[in-house]
């Protein structure tokens, strides 16, 4: 790929955390009233928040979720149990306010935002969608290049467009989801490239494979690794070739909350795979990433591993849509709560030292 293709935003340096914010809130939490380290994570997650938003008080009070729709072409070869036209179907759910991330994100009074990149079925008007049509979803990467370079460009793009206006709109903590059939084809073969491992060890069931499917799936990944292997030099390549739409948006989308200082909790499986590629893309970018559960799909492990990454949650979730990061949310909200409203040991005159 012609890395000189309109993508020189990439280029632009991310944010550093705010040390001196941290600093305090790790001394306010040797001052409140219960034992060093008590409340185990939930300390690091409050200070590790002070850090990034450059606060002493950290705050989880303005959430903006992106979930971004589209299809892929892979799916022509059975990697999934459900047909392509599910993710029509899950548009227009999205559309409605009846997918699992339209009841959490009103639970926990996110902003939802639902972006449809390109589906393979054409949705029609819908309200509450926001339409960026990059194609009828990819094209099969077991043939061919997934992604145009200009459809990569616009995808990335697509993703910074998104923090942009959830950092306008004051976001405290930015939430990117995906919806497609067949992307943990796309986000598996992506693992095994950046990580250099086989397909085998990645690939999961997804939607629900059973062993003869998962076999089949593995086996259509191999093939297509061996087609792009020679081609696949670098981590933007790697995305062009064998990712989605919607990896690379969210890739951008991370990629952008780092550049602006907009903290990041990253969902599971196909999430993970856009923080790697992000991570790779842009150096720095991993401080602002924060890792809500640990997906039932296998790969997730390998990919968190390499990152660093130790998630808030293990539910054995595997939906996607961001819906474990929202789950996760109150929780990152108690983090704060506690380490904002606990009394120190001078406030209430409790002796620190026996």
């Amino acid at each position: 790929m012609n890395e000189s293709f309109p993508i020189q935003w990439l280029e632009t340096p991310v944010a550093r955390p705010d040390e001196t914010a941290r600093q305090a809130a790790q001394a306010r939490q040797a001052m409140l009233t219960k034992p060093p380290g008590a409340l185990g994570r939930l300390e690091e997650i409050a200070i590790r928040l002070a850090g990034l938003q450059g606060i002493t008080y950290p705050k989880i009070d303005c959430v903006h979720i992106t979930v971004f729709a589209a299809d892929h072409g892979i799916a022509a070869e059975g990697v999934s149990a459900f047909p392509q036209v599910v993710t029509t179907e899950m548009v227009k759910n999205f559309s409605r306010g009846g997918a699992a991330i339209s009841v959490a994100a009103k639970a926990i009074g996110a902003e939802l935002e639902v972006i449809n990149l390109g589906t393979a079925h054409e949705t029609g008007p819908l309200e509450n969608v926001k339409k960026c049509d990059l194609g009828r979803g990819t094209a099969n990467f077991s043939l061919a290049a997934a992604m145009t370079e200009h459809q990569l460009a616009n995808a990335l793009a697509a993703g910074r467009h998104a923090a942009e206006r959830a950092q306008l709109a004051g976001t405290t903590l930015f939430i990117g989801g995906e919806m497609g059939i067949a992307n943990t084809s796309a986000a598996t073969a992506l693992a095994c490239v950046l990580l250099n491992e086989p397909p085998a060890m990645v690939a999961g069931p997804g939607t629900g494979l059973d062993s003869t499917g998962l076999a089949h799936k593995v086996n259509v990944i191999q093939r297509a690794l061996e087609l792009h292997r020679a081609h696949s030099v670098s981590p933007l390549e790697a995305l062009r070739r064998v990712g989605g739409f919607e990896i690379a948006a969210l890739a951008g989308a991370y990629i952008a909350c780092a550049q602006m200082a907009v903290p990041v909790l990253v969902d599971g499986f196909i999430s993970t795979s856009a923080a790697l590629v992000a991570t790779r893309l842009c150096s720095g970018v991993e401080e602002w990433l924060l890792y809500s559960h640990a997906s039932a799909e296998p790969g997730h492990r390998h990919m968190l591993d390499a990152l660093g990454a130790e998630p808030v949650l293990d539910l054995g979730m595997r939906l996607g849509e961001a819906s474990g990061a929202a789950v996760a949310v109150p929780l990152l909200r108690m983090a704060c709560a506690l380490h904002n409203d606990m009394a120190t040991f001078a406030e209430a005159q409790v002796s620190a030292q026996c």
